[in-house]
């Protein structure tokens, strides 16, 4: 399977530039023929927390009928990073997964909002899990925070994840956090870490990029930099089973104990 991430900046709360500017991507992506392709998070308002009341897609509707359209178009997977989501009840910051048919077949909202970023002050956090079968592998969704989480993550692939797709916008000054938190959740979860994290800045952050695809083994397949990129890999999906045989970490579990 082969994977591609946008990592791009994202325009401070202006979704039209930026479903511009993700469709002249999705494009670009198109021509190494990748059978998934993922955004960062927010990336069509960008932490504009402020003017949600404003910039936010009512049920997710503008953001579900762009990445369909282009995901039944080019007939690839399409994980539409997240978006703020409009509800009745509130806004929740939210990752939508579509098939090749451009069918939306996942919704998964932010479990953990991250207080740091003022998340909690506007933002409704979500109440279900991220799991969803593409092209038929078991796979999980999270965003951002969540990574620092494990027990959520390993939770997901209790339940048969092999392949964990992030999408963020994880700034500048915690990197190094960013980068080994990532191959910790693939080395301890023995899974393929599919990470896409934003570069560039708003008014109050610079972010990290350095998106990352990461074996089950912890091995960096790919790694971007700090700048725009479209970061893409080859995965051995087999490698998850041939990890999983020689240290069976799931086997030897103890949950009697925890």
């Amino acid at each position: 399977m082969k994977v591609a991430l946008i990592q791009c900046d994202v325009a401070f709360g202006d979704p039209e530039k930026n479903y511009r500017r993700a469709e002249k991507k999705i494009k670009k992506a198109m021509e190494n023929q990748p059978d998934v392709i993922m955004l960062p998070e927010l990336w069509t308002t960008g932490y504009d927390l402020k003017r949600l009341d404003e910039i936010a897609d009512t049920e997710a509707e503008a953001a579900r009928q762009f990445a369909g359209k282009l995901a039944a178009t080019y007939q690839v997977n399409i994980i539409s990073g997240s978006v703020a989501k409009r509800t009745s009840s509130g806004t929740t910051n939210t990752l939508l997964v579509f098939n090749r048919q451009g069918e939306c077949i996942k919704a998964y909202s932010k479990v953990h909002l991250f207080r740091l970023m003022n998340e909690e002050k506007f933002l409704k956090p979500g109440q279900a899990d991220g799991l969803f079968i593409l092209d038929g592998i078991p796979s999980a969704g999270f965003i951002c925070y969540d990574i620092r989480f494990p027990e959520w993550m390993r939770k997901h692939v209790l339940a048969g994840a092999r392949v964990l797709y992030i999408p963020a916008e994880w700034p500048k000054p915690r990197l190094d956090h960013w980068r080994t938190l990532l191959i910790c959740r693939a080395i301890e979860n023995q899974s393929f870490v599919i990470a896409c994290n934003r570069s560039g800045s708003d008014p109050d952050n610079v972010f990290a990029g350095h998106s990352m695809i990461i074996s089950p083994w912890g091995d960096i397949l790919a790694e971007a930099g700090e700048e725009e990129h479209i970061l893409t890999a080859d995965l051995d999906l087999s490698a998850v089973d041939s990890i999983r045989s020689r240290i069976p970490i799931f086997e030897d579990r103890r949950p009697e104990l925890y």
